[in-house]
């Protein structure tokens, strides 16, 4: 039997206003797209935003849905709107805001699992790694350079 790890690197901003502007004002918009959030059940609140090559920035929040699995992530709503935009701009950075109308997030909340493969799979289609910036409430924002480093040993196009 073989043993094997795997490790990946992240950065730890202690707030926002570490971030280099780029990514402060990428998290900014996602902060102020959340506000717009659709969660009357959950009241877990997520915004995202993506920026693309040239610049241009896009948002999306969460949506949800009384039948629980019909809603949708703000991750994956914001990656297929910029395909659906611009799908010959690569994707260059997500920033994920989060928040809880009935406890305060310190901590940043990551990518559930199918946001994840899609933030991949959005990696692969543009041949571009996407930062991801995400943050709670408050506290420290954390820093991971290629969605690949989120979902190891992945499903991928090699597979079909």
């Amino acid at each position: 039997m073989k043993e094997r790890n795997i490790q990946f690197k992240y950065f730890i901003y202690e707030s926002p206003e570490e971030l280099p502007d780029e990514d402060l004002a990428l998290l900014t918009l996602a902060r102020k797209t959340m506000e717009n959030a659709y969660a009357p059940y959950s009241g877990f609140r997520v915004g995202a935003a993506v920026l693309l090559e040239g610049g241009e920035m896009l948002a999306g929040t969460n949506y949800e849905n009384a039948a629980y699995p019909l809603g949708a992530c703000a991750e994956r709503n914001v990656l297929a709107a910029a395909h659906a935009q611009h799908p010959d701009k690569a994707v260059l950075a997500i920033a994920i805001a989060v928040q809880n109308d009935k406890m305060e997030i310190v901590e940043p909340a990551a990518p559930c699992g199918g946001c994840r493969q899609n933030i991949l799979e959005t990696e692969r289609k543009n041949n571009h790694h996407i930062r991801i910036i995400m943050h709670g409430e408050s506290g420290p924002v954390y820093v991971v350079e290629k969605g690949a480093d989120l979902l190891p040993l992945a499903f991928d196009e090699t597979y079909l």
